[in-house]
């Protein structure tokens, strides 16, 4: 799964939140509301990197094109995080984990939910 930029990010986090799948003026609507004046032919080059990168598909509707993603948002989440943990925390996920518990950023009911869910995925695996 290739990089991508902090911009292209913010585009797929408008296409993941509806539903995997938006036209162009749903991302260009969705790019003001959150006051980022971008360019048409800025959101365009962006989305045809997207689509160059293996992250979304483009299809015809009449004269619009809507852009589909075709890498799930928790995929992405999961793939970015192992590269992360590779980089700062050379594998370790466990000095991750304590990183977050020293600096207040996980709470000890997320603690307690992480427990719940860990025990819960080795049953399953049993």
């Amino acid at each position: 799964m290739q990089q991508i930029s902090d911009c292209e990010r913010e585009l797929m986090k408008i296409i993941w939140g509806s539903r995997g799948t938006a036209l162009y003026a749903e991302i260009a609507e969705a790019l003001a509301e959150k006051g980022m004046d971008w360019t048409k032919n800025t959101i365009i080059t962006l989305l045809s990197r997207l689509v160059d990168k293996g992250y979304l598909k483009t299809s015809k509707i009449g004269r619009r094109n809507r852009y589909t993603a075709l890498v799930p948002e928790g995929d992405y989440q999961a793939v970015q995080t192992e590269r992360f943990v590779d980089k700062i925390y050379e594998g370790n996920a466990k000095g991750l984990v304590a990183a977050l518990i020293q600096k207040e950023l996980l709470s000890a009911e997320d603690y307690e939910g992480l427990k719940a869910y860990w025990e819960k995925a080795g049953e399953q695996d049993g």
